[in-house]
């Protein structure tokens, strides 16, 4: 069973909605480029980290995601020991369910055929003076 780590670095991001712009009477969805750019860069970091690694199409996947912030400027020295120690953690945007969603969109046809293949999922976030993702991502069997 193969097991994948690979780390994105920067402030951990969510998903946007997706914008819906009308022209000539005719609804088009897009996504927004702040997203767009963000999965793009999920990619290219997978793809130098993991040798551009895929997992087979009929496995069952598990994901990790363990999301660290930045500590704010403003913080004492106290609360900064303690967001370091991981006693406080962070409880602000974007929420846990949107940073999994980035992350595991991204990885569609990348790192597996789709997302649906992961049948276990957790993400944590933490507070750190190195703001980044680090994803696991473990073949936990197949269905054949």
């Amino acid at each position: 069973m193969k097991t994948i780590k690979f780390t994105v670095f920067g402030n951990p991001r969510g998903k946007g909605r997706p914008r819906v712009v009308s022209r000539n009477g005719f609804a088009k969805a897009y996504t927004p480029q702040d997203t767009a750019s963000y999965e793009n860069l999920v990619r290219v970091e997978y793809e130098l980290q993991t040798e551009r690694y895929r997992f087979d199409d009929n496995s069952f996947l598990g994901m990790r995601i363990d999301a660290y912030y930045s500590i704010p400027k403003s913080v004492s020295k106290k609360r900064r020991a303690m967001m370091l120690n991981g006693d406080i953690r962070p409880v602000k945007k974007p929420d846990s369910d949107n940073v999994i969603k980035i992350i595991a969109d991204s990885l569609n046809q990348i790192s597996y055929k789709d997302d649906t293949q992961i049948v276990d999922c957790r993400c944590c976030k933490y507070y750190s003076d190195e703001p980044r993702v680090e994803v696991t991502i473990k073949e936990l069997g197949t269905c054949e």
